[in-house]
């Protein structure tokens, strides 16, 4: 089991735990979960592209630092 598939399959199974009978809190859960799942995916793209995003980085910004 993958550590994407805990965390969405713990999301999920929070969220559902709410209760629904308060109609005032807007799409609070909706947030959790994309703000959740958006952190995910920010940590697995990192994982495995993070070499190449240092090197772009550092290249961007020697470009930008050189050209004085």
């Amino acid at each position: 089991m993958t550590v994407w598939h805990v965390l969405t399959t713990w999301v999920v199974a929070t969220l559902h735990r709410l209760p629904d009978d308060d109609t005032d809190r807007g799409d609070v859960p909706g947030w959790v979960l994309v703000t959740v799942m958006s952190a995910i995916l920010v940590v697995a793209i990192l994982g495995v592209f993070e070499p190449q995003i240092k090197d772009a980085i550092t290249n961007a910004l020697n470009s930008v630092t050189s050209s004085k």
